[in-house]
């Protein structure tokens, strides 16, 4: 069987070029992807300084494998500024930044000894991000699920930043979520794939039952990518699994912040009892409560390939067994 140990996977010390998008607050993902031998990455941006300090405390204890920490970079106030420095100050290796420039916060996760990992949509952006010393880039297609930086097709995407890089370690997102996907990734150029709509049916994600079930149910066909959903985080595009607040905004012409159907309704309360409104920027998770499918279920056309549960670890393993598989193939 091929070996699919790329350099970045030997810089990073991983076993599986595969990065787990942030897209589960539970660390038990994380740290299941890191421990398969992937990169496990955790999102910062929304969770309390303390909380995260003990998060932080306790992925460290449970695992000596690395993992990296993701932070929206136009969402940084005071308290996502802690959570930044709090990361660093705890030693993770990695520090993801997405959608807006990274250049104010190279230097400071350099001199904590981390790599900068950040999201690009376009070559251009590729080639300014790595002048200011980002190491690591992310393609994102517009396949993406969750919020979208990109605006082009993985396919095409990838191969341009590449090019537009050489010697800096691309990865790929958008679109992959099994073996063919990874191998094409790789042959794009990538270095690893970063997956995130087959991780929210792993096991060890905390996303709520309902949300699985419309994953696992869904078609390509069944995304939307829209601002719909910008109560916490305005004017950033997102991709969706099309659900009746879609559904009703859509046949009302699709109106603006203000004049949407139902706009300001609550729709249920998260595991902590603040409330949800339709259009949040929140999804549900296992302990979220009420009308769980007419909030914000993000997902990428990926959907269309998934449909099942499975551990990490399962999911990790068969998506690097079937693209050695089908690169030994090509090879016959």
């Amino acid at each position: 069987m091929p070996n699919l140990v790329t350099p970045l996977c030997r810089t990073l010390g991983l076993t599986a070029p595969i990065l787990q998008a942030p897209v589960s607050d539970s660390p038990d993902l994380a740290i299941a992807v890191s421990e398969a031998g992937g990169l496990g990455i955790i999102p910062i941006t929304w969770t309390r300084t303390d909380v995260l300090g003990r998060t932080l405390a306790a992925m460290q204890a449970r695992t000596a494998a690395p993992f990296a920490a993701n932070i929206v970079i136009p969402l940084m106030e005071e308290m996502q500024q802690a959570n930044l420095d709090l990361a660093l100050e705890a030693g993770v290796p990695v520090i993801s930044t997405f959608y807006g420039d990274p250049a104010p916060l190279i230097g400071r996760i350099h001199d904590a000894g981390a790599l900068s990992m950040h999201t690009v949509g376009s070559a251009e952006e590729a080639r300014r991000v790595v002048d200011q010393g980002v190491d690591i880039v992310v393609a994102q297609g517009v396949e993406a699920g969750g919020h979208v930086w990109g605006r082009v097709a993985t396919m095409v995407l990838v191969p341009s930043v590449v090019d537009a890089v050489p010697g800096v370690p691309v990865v790929a997102a958008g679109g992959i979520a099994d073996g063919r996907g990874l191998c094409a990734a790789l042959a794009l150029g990538a270095q690893a794939a970063w997956i995130g709509t087959r991780l929210l049916l792993a096991r060890e994600s905390d996303a709520h039952p309902a949300y699985r079930e419309r994953i696992a149910a869904a078609r390509a066909t069944d995304t939307v990518l829209s601002e719909a959903f910008d109560d916490g985080w305005p004017d950033a595009p997102h991709r969706c699994l099309l659900n009746d607040t879609l559904e009703a905004w859509q046949e009302a012409g699709e109106p603006p912040p203000g004049s949407r159907p139902d706009e300001g309704e609550v729709l249920g309360c998260d595991g902590s009892g603040a409330e949800i409104r339709r259009y949040s920027i929140e999804i549900p998770t296992v302990d979220t409560t009420g009308a769980v499918t007419s909030m914000a279920l993000y997902a990428g056309q990926s959907a269309g390939l998934t449909s099942g549960e499975a551990t990490a670890a399962d999911i990790v393993n068969g998506m690097v067994s079937e693209a050695a598989s089908v690169l030994a193939r090509i090879a016959r």
